[in-house]
């Protein structure tokens, strides 16, 4: 991480990431940090551009980010908005502070060194795949 990047905390409302991320948690989000498929991304909803909204960045597409929430029954992403675009995107969660401490943002060594293993390690050191959706 470079020094001087800007940190700052969001509060999670709404039900799109659970399982990992619940109402009322709170995270640590690394603003201008670049994006890579799997990490969790806080940006500016498209249609409503004042709301900031947390999801999984799945893939680049044409025109940006797709974003896709890890709730399955919880259809309010990209699929229902697009691609969101490069400008829209603020930053990468990096952690969620409360109420349970938990790394979101590990590198790619670790996700690569982490598969296959138990599922309570995974997630506890941030490793958590998006439910498989249709795309």
């Amino acid at each position: 991480m470079r020094y001087g990047t800007p940190l700052g905390v969001a509060d999670i409302a709404g039900p799109s990431m659970r399982r990992l991320l619940a109402d009322g948690d709170r995270v640590l989000v690394r603003y201008g940090a670049p994006l890579r498929p799997g990490a969790i991304a806080l940006f500016r909803h498209p249609l409503q551009q004042d709301l900031l909204v947390v999801k999984r960045a799945v893939g680049r597409r044409p025109g940006g980010w797709w974003m896709l929430s890890d709730n399955p029954l919880v259809r309010t992403d990209s699929r229902e908005y697009g691609a969101v675009p490069d400008e829209l995107v603020l930053g990468r969660v990096l952690l969620r502070l409360a109420p349970r401490p938990a790394w979101l943002a590990p590198g790619r060594r670790l996700e690569r060194a982490l598969r296959g293993r138990p599922a309570w390690l995974v997630e506890r050191l941030g490793v958590s795949a998006p439910v498989e959706t249709e795309l």
